[in-house]
């Protein structure tokens, strides 16, 4: 048995080498050669899955250790008998801290309360639920805006589009990429979006590049229809429009994910996908003893919640790195510096249940 397997995915080798051939590659190089006499695939949202790669392979089996699957051509592998997974929700948590460093950061630069804010969610998979609690914590209003959910479970609590345009004093995006559905998320937010903003919003994507059109969102952004803008995911990664990263509040290399957890989840759930595919016998298997940071206690006075969260996470860190040499945003995707989620961090001095909600522990 043989598996080939994106060479950025962390914590996995060692782990399949007992039980078949491992071979290890860049997510972006994996050829169909590479790919003939496999037998399973562990990739990224780089590697793209489709007939060009797998046509008259051995492949049985891909497991994408991402929540995304838009690089899989579902189709295809149906149609082929390739069997697939993703890691679905494996970084809802990292990306809830993502925007949660990017909300503070922005209410502390512009001097507003959060507490004041309606936040629009666009997409309440296991991400936007996550970010949906969040934003609760912190005592934001929310908005939920999810047609596929609404239509499955009823109204409840979603709202129209055209609700969140108008209310919305914040929008952020956590919908999948998809185009021939029913609900399409392609160009989602394009000119017509924006035309009909009433309260110029802070937009966020950490969803997918596609979801915004860039050109209505530059558009958008000269006709003063927005307060801000924070972009992790761009149109034509990894050649992203250096137009509309100087244009941003806060740009990042489609990192929202990336905290050593969420990479963590996902590598397991990869695993253990393969292991029950191909009857391995550890499917039970997770990754272990993650890096402490480096410091993982946290002092506090009084209530300080920018404090808390910015020192488990400064997403200015991620922005300066990125601004200062955007030709190697795949490298910097690549060699992640180490992210912790709040549950690696203690708080000492001030007691507050908010910690606990947030995700801190106490001592």
């Amino acid at each position: 048995m043989k598996f080939v397997i994106d060479d950025k995915i962390p914590y996995i080798k060692g782990v399949l080498e007992p039980y078949a051939e491992v071979i290890y590659l860049p997510g972006s190089s994996i050829s169909r050669r590479d790919v003939q006499d496999a037998d399973g695939l562990i990739v990224r949202t780089r590697t793209l899955c489709n007939a060009a790669l797998l046509k008259g392979s051995r492949i049985r089996f891909i497991a994408t250790a991402t929540i995304g699957y838009d690089h899989i051509d579902t189709a295809f592998c149906e149609k082929e008998g390739i069997a697939w997974t993703n890691a679905a929700g494996s970084n809802a948590q990292s990306v809830a801290q993502y925007i949660a460093s990017a909300l503070v950061t922005l209410s502390l630069k512009r001097k507003f309360d959060l507490r004041a804010k309606t936040i629009g969610i666009v997409g309440v998979g296991n991400v936007g639920k996550s970010v949906a609690c969040l934003s609760e914590v912190l005592g934001m209003q929310v908005l939920l805006n999810d047609p596929p959910r609404e239509e499955r479970e009823g109204k409840g609590n979603f709202v129209p589009l055209g609700k969140i345009r108008e209310e919305a004093d914040i929008i952020t995006f956590h919908t999948p990429l998809t185009k021939d559905t029913r609900y399409p998320t392609y160009h989602i937010a394009g000119d017509s979006f924006f035309s009909d903003l009433r309260r110029k919003p802070v937009i966020i994507n950490s969803a997918r590049g596609e979801v915004i059109n860039t050109f209505a969102l530059k558009n958008a952004i000269t006709k003063e229809k927005l307060s801000g803008v924070v972009l992790d995911c761009w149109e034509n990664e990894p050649e992203i429009d250096l137009e509309l990263l100087a244009e941003t509040d806060i740009g990042t290399p489609h990192i929202a994910g990336y905290s050593a957890d969420g990479k963590a989840n996902a590598t397991s759930m990869s695993v253990q996908a393969v292991s029950r595919f191909f009857h391995l016998g550890i499917d039970n298997w997770k990754v272990e003893n993650l890096p402490i940071p480096p410091h993982p206690v946290i002092s506090m006075e009084k209530e300080d919640i920018p404090k808390a969260i910015l020192h488990a996470y400064n997403i200015m860190q991620d922005d300066a790195r990125l601004r200062k040499n955007p030709a190697l945003f795949e490298k910097l995707r690549g060699n992640y510096p180490l992210r912790r989620e709040y549950g690696a961090y203690r708080i000492k001095g001030f007691h507050s249940e908010i910690w606990k909600e947030l995700g801190f522990n106490q001592q």
